[in-house]
């Protein structure tokens, strides 16, 4: 087993020092991911011990003392692309994709040492609640395999749970792809404000809804790296970066901040255990001198049907490119006309899902229906924000459960209908559909189960709440990675 590292902090500082050996951190983290795939299916592609040590050594002959994170082991949700490393999208059609340049986010990273060990699973181009979408596997939940680690980062979260060496993942977020399983596997996942970290090199599935954030065993160690990723980027036209990072920042302890609480959204928990858990944490909170308030969040039940008629709007826009001609799955096309190969290609290399939500999003975008549908969809968007803005004038931030529920059995799962596992996403489609920086952070357990609270802030407060976070997480133990 690889040293147990109380933080990536630390792993950095120990490697600087030369107290670890960088390589056999690296090899052992290798072999752990190797042990613990077959079981659990975190990743599509795990990279092979002699290439990551190849890039470790490039790193090491050069001046890599004076980088952020040298040698620090990173997984990268496999919708984000990476050079020379096969990119899926989780899908058929993208099987046997191999990029030939980095997602920015990506070749940050990469820049101040880090070394990606693996491309983990996601659901077929980050369509799902539960990460059961996905062509090549099924992740396993960390605390119990048969049941859901969540989606669609849910490779990200499950091999978060499961490293016992320093590491990060990068993930991606729509609707709430970071939250949700974060909260299932008992991990940390931030989804920082929209624009603040570029999307050049991410798989669309909706430009105006993605996010790329990460996942951490702490808040500190997601804190740590994220001023890394948080740049302004000219290949992306939405990028802004994060400036100020100083700005507005809680001093130290919870003391008087004051959280808003929707009472819709507590309306919406199904699960009555998960509801018992956050009460408590709640309890706790005020035992420190946070301040609690109620507030209305209405409009969630709306925002969830607006957030998949833009969401699948612009998914089928983004997914016509895939048709077998330039990249990704393709037949002879001999003989055949082209909308009859388009069709057979996408009929053979689509799953069930992306099939659904792109005839739901051409629907949408239809001559006759757009004013009724897209247009209506996106009036209701700017009323998420306004109350969103209404509220966090009052309050530091907004705090519900993450989930509605535990994570469901994955054959329970396969049983349900379409329209009710869109609902499981009541409680994170808001703050994405508003584009704000939100975290989960695990509060408890049920029967051995994680449970995860939401913490949401206005548009660029992304260190204000990644501040917040790291001090509620010392209030459950001086050690926060050893509880999680």
């Amino acid at each position: 087993m690889v040293k147990k590292y109380k933080s990536v902090r630390e792993f950095v500082a120990e490697i600087k020092a030369e107290s670890v050996d960088p390589f056999d951190v690296l090899e052992k983290a290798v072999r752990e991911c190797e042990t613990v795939n077959p079981a659990h299916e975190p990743f599509i592609t795990l990279r092979s011990s002699e290439d990551v040590i190849r890039d470790a050594e490039q790193i090491f002959s050069g001046s890599w003392k004076n980088l952020e994170v040298p040698f620090l082991p990173v997984t990268v949700k496999d919708n984000i692309c990476t050079k020379g490393i096969r990119t899926t999208a989780g899908s058929k059609i993208l099987e046997n994709y191999v990029p030939f340049f980095d997602a920015t986010a990506v070749r940050l990273l990469k820049n101040e040492g880090a070394i990606i060990i693996g491309k983990s699973a996601t659901d077929e181009f980050g369509f799902g609640t539960f990460c059961t979408n996905c062509a090549f596997c099924t992740p396993k939940n960390p605390h119990d395999p048969k049941r859901v680690c969540g989606g669609s980062s849910g490779g990200a979260a499950c091999i978060t749970a499961l490293a016992t060496f320093p590491h990060v993942a990068l993930a991606e977020s729509t609707g709430g792809s970071i939250s949700c399983p974060s909260s299932f596997c008992g991990v940390v996942g931030f989804t920082p404000t929209y624009g603040v970290v570029s999307r050049y090199g991410l798989i669309d599935y909706a430009n105006s809804l993605d996010k790329i954030g990460l996942m951490g065993k702490s808040v500190d160690d997601v804190a740590f790296v994220f001023p890394l990723i948080a740049k302004k980027d000219p290949k992306d036209s939405t990028s802004v970066g994060l400036e100020n990072w100083e700005n507005a920042i809680p001093k130290p302890g919870i003391r008087n901040m004051k959280f808003a609480i929707p009472k819709e959204c507590l309306d919406a928990i199904k699960d009555e255990k998960v509801l018992n858990v956050f009460h408590e944490f709640v309890t706790e909170l005020e035992s420190e001198g946070a301040k609690i308030i109620s507030v209305s969040l209405p409009l969630i039940t709306e925002a969830l049907a607006a957030y998949y008629i833009i969401a699948t709007a612009e998914a089928s826009t983004n997914l016509a490119k895939f048709c077998g001609m330039r990249y990704g799955y393709s037949e002879n096309p001999e003989g055949k006309h082209y909308d009859e190969y388009f069709s057979e290609i996408r009929s053979k290399a689509f799953g069930e899902e992306a099939k659904r939500r792109i005839l739901l999003g051409t629907f949408a975008r239809m001559a006759g229906y757009r004013d009724a549908f897209y247009l209506r969809a996106m009036k209701v968007r700017t009323l998420v924000i306004k109350t969103f803005k209404k509220i966090l004038k009052d309050a530091d931030f907004i705090l519900y459960p993450t989930m509605p529920v535990r994570p469901p059995e994955i054959q329970s799962v396969k049983d349900m209908k379409p329209s009710e596992i869109y609902a499981m996403d009541v409680l994170t489609v808001p703050p994405n559909l508003a584009g704000l920086p939100h975290i989960s952070i695990p509060t408890g357990k049920v029967v051995n189960l994680p449970v995860g609270v939401q913490i949401i802030g206005d548009h660029f407060d992304d260190m204000k709440v990644l501040k917040a976070s790291n001090e509620i997480e010392k209030m459950f133990s001086n050690d926060p990675v050893i509880r999680l």
